[in-house]
């Protein structure tokens, strides 16, 4: 059984926007925090952003603030990465993820995992 079935990604040029979905189950969005982490060619995994459980606050990591939103439609099940000016940097495999604890303004304690999907940027 999927828990975060993960959609959206592509290619893109610089400048150009992608929203990325996770369709989560519903045990799963009620009880957790969301967020998505990236992980770029020869780097380790890295928190993107997260949207706390009742989806009052909101954090990013310092080079997506003003250029990434996240969102959670709790009646849809699905937590939204909306990325507008994006830069070859940017490129990776993007993850949705659900943790336990919102640590120092990053998602931790996960427990699940989307199953990636592929985000290219082109210059």
């Amino acid at each position: 059984q999927v828990q975060l079935a993960q959609s959206g990604g592509g290619l893109v040029q610089a400048g150009g926007s992608l929203r990325l979905s996770c369709a989560a189950a519903e045990h799963i969005l009620n009880s957790y925090h969301m967020g998505w982490f990236r992980q770029a060619p020869g780097k380790e995994r890295a928190f993107v952003a997260a949207i706390s459980q009742r989806g009052s606050s909101t954090y990013y990591a310092e080079s997506m603030k003003g250029r990434f939103a996240i969102s959670r439609d709790n009646a849809k099940n699905t937590v939204y990465l909306q990325m507008n000016t994006l830069k070859p940097e940017d490129t990776a495999v993007y993850y949705c993820a659900a943790g336990t604890t919102i640590v120092g303004q990053s998602l931790t304690g996960v427990n699940y995992w989307g199953q990636g999907t592929q985000v290219t940027v082109s210059s």
